[in-house]
């Protein structure tokens, strides 16, 4: 313990963790001196008495499918891989029949206890695809939860249908829908979103569908992606902006952050990945680590679970995540197509393999639900 209040009065974020530790969230200006210090390992040992306090030396997953049901886009962002516009050789959508099979399938390989349900910004689906689609799932396999559909996919939906966000939502509650992924929020600033994604929804917009999702009751979960045309005064507003909703709702059940990719997208193939990617926060395993800490130390009264991000930074960096402030693993995202479009790395596990993972670091796996209940 002297050894560890020696590296405290050392460092110059030392009255930072102090006062987090002890209780105090930091503040913006705190938070622009976490992300500009290199003490990454100071910040990940009072990010670890943070989690272990909160939730000892468990650490959760789910057992899931993403179902990526098309991947027609008309935003055209300049950092995914994965789309295709309207008549490409290569797009797809599923149709209700290969949406079940592919339920079934996994239920019965795999026992999943979630269906993660994200696409493409399609303009030929209307909301009758996804009431069916949603309530197809909860009919057939009660058990099993619907954590579907972006922001900016519920924005779409909505200029299809010519109606309101909340009505969509609505609709979709009823039909099934019983969670919203965070996906879409990039960094919460138009200028960079000007700059990687300019047809995608504002931050505004973003923050405003995130807050009638809650109104109605549905929780959901918030990203960030880091490592492409942000700043850290842009990150810190991501992280606060966020933090000011959830203590407006409290609706937010996780945080994760996760670094672009740049392999096979329109920027790397523009050549402008050199031209655009000016953060100072790339993709390197310490930058993941360094997040995951601030994530926790930011968050920690107020948005309980952590995500470890193994989907852009591999198993290994994810073990480590958890003795930086993660507490949840993530899913096994059987039949993932968006992050394995960019050639990063394999973009499934199974259960055991993440138990496994889990196991090795010291803790307890414990497999979760669609809301963070442990089995």
């Amino acid at each position: 313990m002297g050894l560890v209040t020696a590296q405290l009065h050392q460092s110059e974020i030392g009255d930072i963790l102090e006062r987090v530790v002890a209780g105090h969230a930091p503040d913006r200006h705190d938070c622009m001196r976490l992300l500009k210090s290199d003490d990454v390992h100071l910040m990940g040992m009072a990010a670890r008495h943070l989690v272990q306090r909160r939730f000892g030396r468990r650490a959760t997953y789910v057992n899931n499918i993403i179902l990526n049901y098309t991947n027609v886009c008309i935003t055209d962002c300049t950092f995914c891989a994965f789309y295709r516009p309207p008549g490409h050789d290569e797009s797809y959508t599923l149709d209700i029949s290969q949406i079940r099979a592919r339920v079934k399938t996994a239920h019965e390989m795999f026992g999943i206890r979630q269906v993660l349900f994200q696409g493409g910004h399609n303009p030929k689906l209307g909301i009758e695809y996804f009431e069916e689609a949603f309530s197809m799932i909860r009919d057939s396999y009660p058990g099993v939860g619907v954590h579907a559909l972006s922001p900016s996919e519920i924005d779409m939906v909505a200029r299809v249908e010519r109606s309101s966000t909340a009505e969509v939502l609505s609709r979709l509650k009823e039909a099934g829908l019983q969670s919203v992924p965070g996906a879409g929020a990039e960094i919460l600033k138009d200028d960079v979103k000007d700059v990687i994604s300019p047809k995608k929804i504002s931050s505004s917009n973003w923050l405003r569908i995130m807050r009638e999702a809650h109104s109605l009751g549905l929780p959901s979960s918030a990203t960030m992606m880091y490592g492409h045309a942000e700043t850290a005064s842009d990150i810190a507003d991501h992280f606060f902006e966020i933090a000011k909703l959830q203590e407006e709702t409290g609706g937010f059940m996780a945080f994760i952050p996760w670094n672009f990719e740049p392999g096979n997208t329109p920027m790397q193939r523009d050549g402008l990945v050199d031209k655009i990617v000016t953060s100072e926060f790339g993709s390197g395993g310490i930058q993941l680590l360094k997040m995951i800490a601030i994530s926790r130390l930011v968050y920690d009264a107020s948005i309980p679970h952590v995500q470890s991000s193994w989907l852009t930074n591999g198993v290994g960096m994810a073990q480590l995540a958890l003795q930086y402030g993660a507490d949840d693993f993530g899913g096994t995202l059987i039949g993932e197509e968006v992050v394995s479009c960019t050639g990063a790395r394999s973009t499934e596990l199974t259960g055991d393999i993440i138990r496994n993972a889990i196991s090795q670091m010291g803790y307890e796996a414990a497999e979760r639900d669609n809301f963070y209940r442990a089995a």
